[in-house]
């Protein structure tokens, strides 16, 4: 394969990279994709104003969220067992994100733990929090957050039960199996030298390194489904909020809003962020596209928390489209997951540079010379 010049190439060199059931998870939304295909093809559909002769020799990307200074406003999404992508894959992309000037924000459900991940880096991550039913299990996973320098915890709200991912259960990673479904399986990773020897052999252990002590029976991604729904805890309601908040005592930022009415929630019981999102097309199909939720969203409550945004952002000219909508930041989350799995941690910085340099080039052309003075005023409103 050529050398990759896009997320749509490092996506190209994933699944050629790694066995179908990773690729396939990486990949693939819920019911029939409706909402993931939408997440793309509404950023697609927005068209920016071309400005000339404007002086864009000197462009500001950087800004600050959180305290925290950003290169661009840009963070790793929180992305669930990548250590099964590259070798200790959470830790390389942690790193390629820091090398960037970026954050990483850590998953519930990575395969390396909090600590190893922390112990890779040289400044503190992000970290996300599921809710499951052990609130034991959750308080001391907090107090490990807080241990490793924790700043920021993004609290994902969008996941009471798993939606129905059937591209999962097709791959075989998820649902009952039968001896023949997993003979299928092993050929398949055997057809991927380089991810057996890499992931495989060398990047164990394979568990959750998070969730190690919370699910002692789970025997890797078979079991892991079945956990999921068992011990995520879906009646998680507003309340809960105080129950974190009284164990946190930093910003929190809840993921998985696409609601206005939900977002003035949000602000009200005090949460200093949100994330206005779907789960990547991941959960309830037929939803709007976080793109398409952003402005009512910021409209509502811009002013008084910080909105940032996640969902079908697939290079920095995306990126500028967000910020011009009212996020002051943008999450990715399948764009380094494809890269990691198409190359590591050089994957991962090359597209990283590769999106910077989309979103210059962006802000350039739209005569925008700082990142944070992004506005509708970039966009064509009459097509």
């Amino acid at each position: 394969m050529t050398r990759p010049a896009s997320v749509s190439d490092w996506r190209e060199r994933a699944r050629a990279r790694l066995p179908r059931m990773m690729f396939e998870y990486i990949d693939g939304g819920s019911y029939a994709e409706t909402t993931l295909k939408r997440n793309v093809e509404a950023i697609e559909r927005i068209a920016l104003r071309q400005r000339v002769l404007t002086d864009v020799s000197k462009l500001q990307l950087s800004t600050e969220l959180f305290g925290q200074t950003l290169a661009m406003p840009l963070l790793l999404a929180p992305v669930g067992m990548a250590g099964l992508y590259a070798r200790r894959g959470e830790t390389q992309a942690a790193r390629a994100a820091q090398k960037a000037g970026l954050p990483f924000c850590l998953s519930t459900v990575s395969i390396c733990s909090i600590e190893e991940v922390r112990a890779a880096t040289p400044d503190p991550i992000w970290f996300q929090l599921y809710m499951i039913k052990d609130r034991g299990y959750m308080t001391a996973l907090l107090e490990r957050a807080k241990a490793a320098g924790t700043k920021v915890l993004v609290f994902t709200v969008d996941l009471p039960i798993p939606g129905a991912r059937y591209r999962d259960i097709r791959s075989g990673l998820s649902g009952v199996l039968t001896p023949l479904d997993k003979l299928k399986r092993g050929v398949n990773g055997l057809m991927h030298p380089h991810w057996m020897w890499d992931v495989f052999l060398n990047g164990r252990p394979q568990s959750f390194g998070n969730l190690v002590e919370a699910m002692p029976n789970a025997k890797g991604t078979d079991d892991f489904s079945r956990w999921i729904g068992k011990n995520f805890d879906a009646s998680v309601n507003w309340d809960d909020f105080d129950w974190v908040r009284e164990r946190w005592d930093g910003p929190i930022v809840i993921k998985g809003i696409l609601d206005a009415e939900d977002a003035k929630r949000a602000a009200e019981i005090g949460a200093e962020g949100l994330v206005v999102s779907n789960h990547g097309g991941r959960q309830l199909d037929g939803v709007p596209a976080a793109i398409e939720a952003l402005p009512a969203i910021s409209r509502a409550v811009g002013d008084r928390m910080t909105v940032l945004m996640d969902g079908g952002v697939r290079s920095g000219l995306d990126v500028l489209k967000a910020l011009a909508l009212g996020a002051k930041g943008v999450l990715i989350g399948r764009a380094w997951a494809f890269a990691l799995g198409g190359g590591g941690e050089t994957g991962v910085s090359a597209m990283l540079t590769t999106m910077r340099h989309e979103l210059e080039v962006a802000m350039a052309l739209t005569g925008c010379t700082d990142v944070r003075a992004a506005g509708d005023h970039l966009l064509v409103r009459d097509l």
